[in-house]
């Protein structure tokens, strides 16, 4: 989230509406910190809630504080391939008694207090159940050696890649106020670079899920969009899946996304340049140093010379 671009859309918001927004979502991608301290000052200056979403940046610091408890409220989620999991579902971080309270009263059921269900709002059923939360204890004594883990999986990244011409891990900023737990490794690839396999991209269309939360997928007809990864990083793709090697896409900027289709968006493109030459490496706890090197690996392989 760029703070001249935030600032921006909260007062075009204002200037079309007579309304601010009701929140502001900064995002920690990948687990990297996002710059908390100008999006804080922004909140701060229009009045406006932070709602953290740290998500993927579970265990991520900015200047010593955890992600998640900068704002408001901080969303925390244990999908199978987060930092820690409980099979599914997440958590809410919330700053007193009060607000955590009263999202408990709206996550289950929302009843009032009459020996029959009456409701004067809408609820919802939001419990963890009580085997997924016994996980999840578990999951937490972990949490600690599995960033540590992430932080090294990505330095050892750092260093094989160095000699891969073209290729350029995604590092952290050198301001020692950041520290991700890089949930996931990015990295760029040159568009000048040629992939095995590279004139085949896109003759295809895909059939089943590409990603880490794979299930039924909406049929297309056409396997190309109007916004998408270059051609060599899709061959780049294919490729390591041959050699078993998840090699996703970076996520697809979301006013690109045919949902928000006529949404207006304040952006200065990068995140689309990103989207066009980024994909992901593989950093989950599993991952060994072995694995990593194979894995670079399998990248020099593709690379054509």
């Amino acid at each position: 989230m760029e703070p001249v671009l935030l600032e921006k859309a909260i007062i075009g918001r204002k200037e079309k509406t007579g309304r601010y927004p009701k929140a502001i979502v900064p995002v920690a991608l990948y687990g990297m910190p996002y710059k908390i301290d100008e999006i804080m000052a922004i909140a701060d200056k229009y009045g406006i809630p932070i709602v953290e979403d740290a998500a993927e940046g579970m265990g991520s610091r900015f200047n010593g504080q955890v992600l998640g408890t900068f704002g408001k409220y901080g969303v925390l989620s244990f999908n199978g391939n987060k930092m820690i999991t409980t099979s599914g579902g997440g958590a809410l971080v919330c700053r007193n008694a009060e607000d955590a309270n009263e999202v408990m009263w709206y996550a289950t059921q929302a009843r009032d207090a009459y020996p029959y269900y009456q409701h004067t709002a809408i609820g919802y059923n939001y419990r963890m159940s009580n085997v997924c939360a016994g996980i999840g204890r578990g999951q937490m004594t972990v949490l600690d050696s599995h960033i540590k883990h992430h932080q090294h999986v990505q330095k050892l990244y750092e260093e094989l890649l160095t000699d891969v011409p073209g290729v350029h891990i995604h590092k952290q900023p050198a301001d020692p106020r950041y520290d991700a737990n890089f949930w996931l490794c990015a990295a760029t690839l040159d568009p000048s670079v040629h992939v095995q396999g590279q004139e085949n991209a896109y003759k295809e269309v895909i059939k089943t899920a590409v990603g880490g939360a794979a299930g039924v997928i909406h049929a297309v007809d056409c396997a190309t969009t109007d916004c998408q990864p270059n051609e060599n990083v899709e061959a780049l793709r294919v490729f390591m899946l041959a050699k078993k090697i998840e090699c996703r896409p970076v996520w697809k900027p979301m006013h690109k996304q045919p949902v928000y289709a006529g949404a207006t968006a304040y952006t200065n493109d990068v995140e689309t340049a990103l989207f066009k030459i980024g994909f992901c490496l593989p950093a989950g706890p599993y991952v060994t140093d072995d694995d990593v090197r194979y894995i670079v690996d399998c990248i020099k392989e593709a690379i054509v010379r």
